[in-house]
């Protein structure tokens, strides 16, 4: 793989320094083979690809295939109106990937195999920037909270229905922290986006409200980088500081084909990592599933 046409994007606070990193890599033409591949030996493990009605996992365990394809019909396109798109628009979403996870995701490549001529992008924004320019009194409010962080809470926000009961069993809620802090440099970020749903210890009203308020501080518009996609560009970017999104497209007229590797994490963020059930799991989370 030849790592040309080579892009780093600091995303930068208000001091200057570097607070998070977005890596584009122009004209990298990958296979699905070669992008395991080259992620695995560069990073380390990869992770296990999510079971849903997206069929994201078609490919290969390890691949995330991101796509409005038909995965049934390989030359027709599926508009927003189609279940499995639904489900994808859930990455429209600002998140960090695998967040819903006991372990969450370290880093994430994303290859463009075919993209749309308008639309599309991708937006990321630093978690770091974000603890760092918040008031001294919400830092204090925030540290040492624990979030439960779930995928079945966050594409309900969309619609219901977007999991198979079966599936949907396997997806207990983890306990994330609030404030996530890198082992290697000690530095801190604020550890949220879709999945998150409450705060532990808080009134579930109350937690809403500080979580939606620390979305909005965290992704204000001057704080936003938008990738313009190249066809052929592989985007790296780690998730323990970043978070991103993607924008939407004309999916019936246009392909827009992306294939993902996501390097798997070392370690939960909090202990125990799997949340215990409260009534605010009702209507959520089926019952006689996850921790008494």
């Amino acid at each position: 793989m030849s790592m040309t046409g080579f892009r780093r994007w600091p995303l930068k606070n208000t001091a200057g320094r570097i607070s998070g990193v977005v890596l584009v890599f122009h004209d990298q033409r990958l296979t699905d083979e070669s992008q395991m591949a080259f992620s695995e030996r560069l990073f380390g493990p990869l992770e296990s690809t999510l079971k849903s009605s997206g069929k994201e996992d078609r490919l290969h365990p390890k691949l995330v295939d991101l796509s409005n394809i038909d995965p049934d019909h390989d030359t027709k396109l599926m508009g927003w109106d189609d279940r499995r798109m639904i489900y994808q628009s859930g990455n429209q979403l600002w998140h960090t990937d695998s967040s819903f996870k006991p372990v969450p995701a370290m880093a994430s490549l994303l290859s463009g195999r075919e993209v749309p001529p308008s639309g599309g992008e991708t937006e990321f924004v630093s978690m770091r920037h974000a603890y760092a320019t918040l008031p001294e009194a919400t830092r204090r409010q925030a540290d040492g909270r624990v979030v439960v962080h779930s995928i079945l809470y966050s594409r309900s926000t969309i619609a219901k229905g977007l999991f198979d009961p079966e599936h949907e069993r396997e997806l207990l809620p983890v306990r994330q922290a609030l404030v996530r802090v890198n082992p290697v440099n000690g530095r801190k970020g604020i550890y949220i986006g879709s999945h998150a749903w409450y705060i532990e210890g808080m009134d579930p009203a109350e937690s809403r409200r500080l979580l939606d308020e620390l979305l909005a501080h965290t992704t204000r518009p001057e704080c936003v980088f938008q990738h313009h996609w190249r066809q052929w560009d592989l985007v790296m970017w780690d998730n323990r500081c970043v978070h991103h999104r993607g924008r939407p497209w004309d999916a019936t007229a246009y392909k827009r084909v992306m294939r993902r590797t996501t390097i798997a994490g070392d370690r939960p963020t909090a202990e125990p990592p799997l949340a215990t059930r409260t009534p605010v799991w009702d209507g959520i989370i089926a019952q006689g599933v996850g921790i008494a």
